[in-house]
């Protein structure tokens, strides 16, 4: 199964955000869903086929962990859908870089103002 058709089904999706704060059982998975173990283990299994999870023996039982790795394809198909900016991001740094030295330079010549005497005040 490729990483798209992995994410198209909602319970799946559930289960990456919930394997993103960390390896996790199935038992505790399924505990929080709907669907029986079982079903949770077939999700897992396709997350799997698609390298989206890890499957950790620990003991006697099985952590699932997410493969954030995986997710690469998803993340560069988003990216060359979203508008760029028009400029890039080094020139937007070295014109905060000038901005700053501009206003450090204008502090340091500007003439003080005189404190009022008897005969302007």
């Amino acid at each position: 199964m490729d990483v798209f058709a992995a994410l198209a089904d909602p319970t799946r999706r559930w289960l990456l955000g919930r394997l993103a704060a960390g390896p996790t059982r199935v038992v505790d998975l399924a505990a929080d869903l709907p669907i029986s173990r079982p079903a949770v283990s077939k999700h897992l299994r396709l997350l799997g086929s698609a390298g989206l999870v890890t499957a950790e023996p620990s003991g006697r039982e099985i952590r699932y962990a997410l493969n954030p790795a995986a997710l690469r394809p998803v993340q560069g198909f988003l990216t060359a859908l979203l508008p760029h900016p028009p400029v890039g991001e080094h020139i937007l740094d070295a014109l905060e870089l000038e901005v700053r030295r501009t206003v450090r330079e204008r502090s340091n010549t500007t003439p003080a103002i005189p404190a009022p005497t008897k005969e302007t005040a």
